[in-house]
C-alpha cells in the first residue's frame, strides 16, 4: 500500500493549464485566515435577481456585475447551474487587481410553471472559492 502512494505521488498530471501556479494561494493557516496574502477578492455588486412574473417558454437572461477588490488577478474557472435550464457565461482569462465584468446567467422557462429558484456556483481563485449566484422568477402558463 505505501508503494502505491509513493508512486502515485511522483506522477505528474496529463492536466495542462494556461495558468501560472502562482495565481493558486491559500491564505489559511493554523492561525486562522491571513488577510496580507494579497489574493483576488471577487465581489458582486449583488447575488440575487428577480425577473418577476414571466411566461412559460421565455428565455432571459441577467449579468451579475462583479470587481476584483484584491491584490492579485482573479481567475473565474468554472459556474456550475443547479438545473439544466440555467446556463452561465464568465470571463476565461485573469481579472486584474480593480477590474471588473460579468457573469451572465440565462434561464429558459420551458416546461416550468410557478415560481423558481435556480442557483449557479462560481469558482474561483479567490477567498472563499465559491459564491452563489441567485435566480427567481414567477413563471405563468
Amino acid at each position: 500500500m505505501a508503494l502505491l502512494l509513493i508512486l502515485s505521488c511522483n506522477r505528474t498530471s496529463s492536466n495542462s493549464s494556461d495558468f501560472d501556479v502562482d495565481l493558486i494561494q491559500n491564505p489559511n493557516t493554523a492561525q486562522g485566515y491571513d488577510n496580507n496574502v494579497g489574493m483576488p477578492q471577487l465581489v458582486f455588486d449583488t447575488d440575487l435577481h428577480d425577473f418577476g412574473r414571466i411566461s412559460e417558454g421565455e428565455s432571459i437572461s441577467y449579468s451579475f456585475h462583479f470587481t476584483n477588490k484584491g491584490k492579485s488577478d482573479l481567475v473565474i474557472t468554472n459556474c456550475h447551474a443547479s438545473c439544466g435550464c440555467t446556463v452561465a457565461d464568465f470571463p476565461k482569462g485573469r481579472i486584474a487587481p480593480g477590474a471588473d465584468g460579468y457573469v451572465t446567467v440565462s434561464f429558459n422557462s420551458r416546461g416550468k410553471v410557478g415560481q423558481q429558484y435556480q442557483e449557479v456556483t462560481v469558482s474561483s481563485n479567490a477567498q472563499p472559492s465559491r459564491h452563489v449566484l441567485k435566480i427567481t422568477a414567477q413563471i405563468a402558463n
